[in-house]
């Protein structure tokens, strides 16, 4: 069942800091849990098979995880794979704060970066993690049709799967942490507490956008059933499967690769 409703993140009119705040804690949350460790193996098969070693990550919000996923690629590839990070809503401070610790590893685009109308001079393959949902099946298949267009692989990643434990797991377990880490989020900022424990905007928000997310993701069957419909995907081999971690996580993935690489 996929059912659309409003995330806050996706709104034009929301308050930039309100959205920085809330993609700050996914990304420390996703860093800390490790949650794309899931990914690594499955882009380096596509690597491998495609011999695109270049990474173009669409709908970074704040790159959480993505850091990860760079080193740990890069090692199990004897050579630095190098990734973009880009966004509709780009987060300047934590994508430099990225930049920084990557030693060249990781780069990103300043200006606004719309996944369903990615410039053709972007290159490498394209990794949306934790952001399929957001668009609409519409939308979704544009993108995919955008992939076979250019010939270009492409990664899905959805860290989290589509039971009630999964939707329980946000309500209350995310009502807890946010307490518990907002005042190690870096950077620091007074604003940040302010909007957490006084004025509750940033946590309310950010549960309310991760029970929408729930009902919004695609199972690997949905992502399968979109590229039925893409034009010219001749040339593409599709997999999508779930994954579960060591600890219960579960990652919900799709790739699609062209066979010949032009």
């Amino acid at each position: 069942m996929h059912i659309h409703l409003f995330e806050f993140t996706d709104q034009s009119w929301w308050p930039r800091v309100l959205r920085q705040y809330m993609t700050d804690y996914l990304h420390f949350l996703i860093t800390k849990l490790r949650i794309y460790k899931l990914a690594i193996h499955i882009i380096k098969d596509i690597i491998d098979k495609t011999g695109v070693d270049e990474i173009l990550d669409i709908c970074s919000g704040s790159g959480g995880g993505v850091d990860i996923v760079q080193k740990e690629l890069s090692e199990q590839c004897g050579r630095i794979i190098k990734v973009t990070l880009s966004d509709k809503y780009p987060n300047i401070v934590p994508y430099e704060m990225l930049r920084k610790k990557s030693n060249g590893g990781l780069n990103y685009i300043k200006v606004p970066v719309d996944a369903l109308h990615v410039p053709q001079h972007l290159k490498g393959i394209k990794t949306i993690f934790s952001a399929f949902h957001h668009f609409n099946p519409e939308q979704a298949k544009a993108i995919l049709q955008d992939a076979v267009k250019n010939n270009t692989p492409i990664c899905i990643f959805e860290g989290a799967g589509k039971r009630v434990l999964d939707f329980m797991g946000i309500l209350l377990f995310h009502s807890i942490i946010f307490i518990i880490v907002t005042p190690f989020i870096k950077p620091f900022r007074l604003s940040r507490l302010f909007l957490t424990y006084i004025i509750p905007v940033v946590p309310i928000t950010t549960i309310w956008d991760g029970l929408v997310s729930i009902l919004r993701m695609y199972t690997p069957k949905d992502m399968l059933e979109l590229t039925k419909e893409i034009k010219q995907a001749e040339n593409y081999e599709w997999k999508a499967e779930q994954i579960n971690g060591k600890f219960g996580n579960r990652l919900m993935y799709m790739v699609g690769y062209p066979k010949i690489i032009t």
